[in-house]
């Protein structure tokens, strides 16, 4: 007989009894015991300049074993339902060779539940593949027209639903279901040997609908390349800069929010000592949270791999550092609550401490007077990259315009910020009454790239930032 592959629905009583049978057979060998089945249906497309270079729909389909003995961590993934017992066997053997020091796991209250996100714009495995492609193909169109310097064009659509059991030794069981979207334009433009590029990315976990009439955004990506092409190189220097809120939430969430995860804390003391709760960071308005309980949005969720409820972290308190991110063990080796925050991307990778929705809080200045009295300063808005070490970061916007004497002035290109997070908070001079949320981040850590988060928040208003561009005369 051929040996059973994980087959839909994961949740049929069949499987749940036979986690069960096995959690009560071995709960006792060990610590901790986590098992988490899960299929993934999805579609890709993927149109670059007039050809359709990727068309696919799939179903992905395996499992999950964890094992914590004496603060030693097994694990072991698999596809076939069959081999279940073995891997439990291989992560309990694994967890017990490594374990010699204490299992502290911060307690959570057993759950048990079945919950599914709501779609409220047309669910995903609900839209044939065709539409997806002639959605694709359309906004390629759009690129293509906009301007006879766009050389080169790309959209790229995926989306996913994930059913997940997660059951453990503890006594948790726990059916949660999602879907996610995402669409990704790119034009870029070139006039003899200067190239530019402009990039426009929409997600959503509320439903298709949401990736539809976007004509206009999508103008936006190739009308920002082309555009660059006629202006001048910002003249590098340190400057007065006003970003708007997409870079704001880019900002809070690789320059902050990253170092808010407590597993970089506690496994770096010298981050751990500048991350002391209470020390002061910013101004007494600056605000910045971090939460899956928020609803609709891409970091959203009602249970965190691990089983610990969605909650809404503050981490900065009137500019104090008040908290940070929690799995369960960094909880309990801190001796802090949990706070949800422990995601995998698949079963493939053990879950870890990861950021879902950040966000700085609106503030009560009017977005105007964060220009007044800048005799000479830069405005960002959007962006094209960036990258982070540590407490350092560097972005690249996607638009930016120079201030002169508290107004507006003319373009510039090739904008890059950059700075130490910890100091940029301090040099924040105003915030915002604007605020934005920014559904299109698909964040990396620890080899786990893609993972669907949301970032927002308001216009702010930073000194010193040092503005990389041409060298000054």
């Amino acid at each position: 007989m051929a040996t059973p592959l994980l087959t839909a629905p994961l949740l049929s009583g069949q499987y749940q009894d036979q986690i069960a049978d096995l959690l009560h057979r071995y709960r006792r060998q060990v610590d901790y015991i986590a098992i988490r089945l899960e299929t993934v249906e999805g579609s890709d497309v993927l149109l670059r300049g007039q050809k359709i270079e990727t068309l696919s729909e799939g179903i992905s389909l395996g499992g999950q074993v964890r094992v914590c003995h004496r603060g030693g961590w097994g694990f072991s993934s698999f596809n076939r339902l069959d081999s279940l017992a073995d891997r439990l066997e291989e992560a309990m053997a694994a967890a017990k060779l490594v374990g010699d020091e204490e299992t502290i796991l911060a307690p959570i209250d057993p759950v048990r539940a079945q919950v599914t996100l709501p779609i409220t714009g047309g669910h995903p495995r609900e839209i044939a593949l065709a539409r997806k492609k002639e959605l694709c193909e359309h906004y390629g169109q759009v690129l293509r027209d906009y301007h006879p310097d766009i050389t080169t064009i790309s959209v790229r659509y995926g989306d996913s639903t994930q059913q997940i059991l997660l059951m453990t030794s503890e006594g948790t069981h726990i059916e949660q279901t999602w879907s996610d979207l995402e669409l990704r334009f790119s034009a870029t433009a070139r006039r003899g040997d200067l190239v530019q590029t402009g990039r426009e990315t929409v997600g959503s976990r509320q439903g298709f609908g949401d990736l539809l009439d976007l004509d206009r955004s999508v103008q936006g990506a190739a009308a920002r390349a082309v555009n660059a092409l006629n202006l001048p190189v910002v003249k590098g220097g340190t400057y007065p800069v006003v970003i708007d809120p997409i870079l704001t939430g880019l900002f809070v969430h690789e320059a902050f929010g990253h170092l808010s995860e407590a597993d970089m804390a506690y496994e770096n003391p010298d981050l751990l000592e500048t991350m002391s709760l209470g020390r002061k960071f910013g101004p007494e308005d600056l605000q910045i949270f971090d939460g899956a309980a928020l609803e609709g949005h891409r970091g959203s969720y009602y249970y965190d791999d691990e089983g610990t409820p969605a909650t809404n972290t503050q981490l900065i308190r009137d500019g104090v550092l008040t908290g940070r991110l929690h799995s369960r063990e960094t909880a309990g080796k801190l001796e802090e609550s949990p706070t949800g925050n422990a995601r995998c991307l698949n079963y493939h990778y053990p879950p870890i401490v990861r950021m879902t929705n950040t966000w700085i809080e609106r503030g009560k200045t009017p977005v105007k007077d964060l220009f007044s009295d800048i005799q000479e300063g830069v405005y960002a808005r959007n962006w094209l990259g960036g990258m982070t070490n540590g407490e350092m970061f560097t972005f690249t916007a996607g638009e930016a315009w120079m201030i002169r004497n508290g107004e507006l002035a003319e373009p510039v290109r090739d904008v890059t910020l950059s700075g130490n997070a910890f100091q940029t908070l301090g040099d924040i001079e105003g915030i915002g009454d604007d605020f934005y949320w920014d559904e299109s981040g698909g964040c990396g850590k620890g080899g786990q790239s893609g993972l669907a988060v949301g970032c927002g928040g308001p216009s702010l208003r930073l000194r010193n930032v040092v503005v990389g561009g041409e060298a000054p005369e």
